[in-house]
């Protein structure tokens, strides 16, 4: 969609949020800049590093906006409702600044939704300033997301639903990520929309063994360290035995030869956000299932120590069920309710693991793994999880919450 003010050769991606964590909008920028050969320019806050192939690419310019503070805990909580009209007022100032003067006019605008207050309306005035299209990329609706935490009945609700909805029928064009979400936008909202599904990038593939021994290597540490407690993965050095040898909790290299460990622990995986529309307690309550029916179908005895029963383990010893190492990678609030949770658990076949990957390892965390694992349930229903397209690009089978 050309500029109103004539080609310029320039694309805009809006995110207001951290751009590590937005790889549906990483991928636009890197596709606008490869394969329509555009400059682009990403307004958006830092946080997390984006992937090399966006930091690499030399007609892509990230511009990064300062993040809002976190609320001070102790003040007042009759301060709350001025700080919330006030944070939105300063996001529209500062996202002018960026979008109107920082940047060189673009021909479009491309904006991330959700957020949708006040994202829409900085990008609408923006484009009309500088005489540009107007493009939403609907990933969810943003009042669904409010009502998670306020009610559907909230008034504050209806009013971002209003502004949502308003300002989003104001743009020149618009993305969505399903057909559900299509049909709701022009059916309710009277907005047409094109669906443009995601895609894996190609770096999302099984990887090799080669790939997945390095990749262990580099995780070692954090792979053997347990949330609170000694698990069935944390016992052993993980040292290098002699020059020859390098060994960690999956695999084994002697000489030039990697060899899978044949008693290494199943690999599942789960990337989260940490937000209430993903119930990681149907995870920790399979994982305990898990536990008591292998030790029930085993005939094992209480009494036996955990460690004695590890060590048994560690030492080549085949059982029929194996060991589970569940990594969970991501950021998120609601991140150290469930390590707590996890410290409590004393399991004595599964372990947890909960980090932060770079954007070059995650994909091959992906490729090294047994099973994938979302619990993804949607705010509104309507939108797909895009960690499961990255997953099958990698060749990984994946258990996942069924919705509407």
């Amino acid at each position: 969609m050309a500029a109103k003010g004539g080609k310029r050769g320039r694309a805009c991606v809006v995110v207001l949020g951290d751009i590590g964590r937005s790889p549906r909008m990483q991928y636009h920028a890197l596709s606008l800049a490869r394969q329509v050969s555009l400059e682009v320019d990403i307004v958006a806050y830092g946080g997390s590093e984006p992937h090399s192939a966006v930091l690499e690419h030399q007609s892509i310019h990230i511009h990064k906006m300062q993040q809002w503070p976190t609320f001070p805990r102790g003040v007042p909580s009759i301060l709350k409702p001025l700080v919330l009209l006030i944070k939105p007022v300063i996001q529209v100032l500062v996202l002018l600044w960026f979008l109107c003067i920082k940047i060189p006019a673009p021909d479009v605008f491309l904006v991330q939704n959700p957020p949708s207050v006040p994202t829409l309306v900085a990008v609408k005035w923006a484009s009309w300033l500088r005489r540009s299209a107007f493009i939403v990329d609907w990933h969810n609706f943003g009042y669904t997301l409010l009502a998670l935490s306020l009610g559907r009945s909230s008034r504050f609700v209806a009013i971002y639903r209003w502004f949502e909805r308003h300002f989003g029928k104001m743009a020149d064009g618009s993305l969505c990520v399903t057909r559900a979400m299509q049909h709701e936008l022009a059916q309710n909202w009277g907005i047409k929309a094109t669906v443009l599904y995601d895609q894996p990038p190609e770096f999302f593939r099984p990887a090799s063994l080669e790939e997945k021994h390095k990749l262990f290597c580099r995780l070692d540490k954090s792979l053997r360290k347990p949330l609170g407690v000694p698990d069935c993965t944390s016992t052993g050095t993980g040292e290098m035995l002699n020059k020859d040898i390098n060994e960690t909790v999956f695999s084994t290299l002697v000489g030039t030869d990697i060899t899978s460990k044949l008693d290494r622990p199943a690999l599942i995986v789960s990337s989260t956000s940490w937000t209430p529309d993903e119930d990681f307690g149907i995870l920790l309550e399979a994982a305990v299932m898990y536990d008591r029916r292998v030790a029930a179908i085993l005939n094992e005895d209480d009494s036996i120590q955990e460690e004695a029963l590890w060590k048994e383990m560690q030492s080549g010893k085949q059982y029929l069920y194996p060991r589970l190492l569940f990594v969970i990678t991501g950021k998120g609030p609601e991140k150290e309710k469930y390590e707590e949770k996890i410290s409590r658990l004393h399991l004595k076949r599964v372990a947890f693991r909960t980090m932060w990957l770079s954007a070059e390892d995650y994909p091959l965390l992906l490729g090294s793994a047994d099973l994938g694992v979302c619990l993804h349930t949607s705010s509104s229903g309507l939108d797909l999880p895009m960690k499961v397209v990255d997953m099958f690009g990698c060749g990984l089978p994946v258990c996942a919450v069924s919705y509407s």
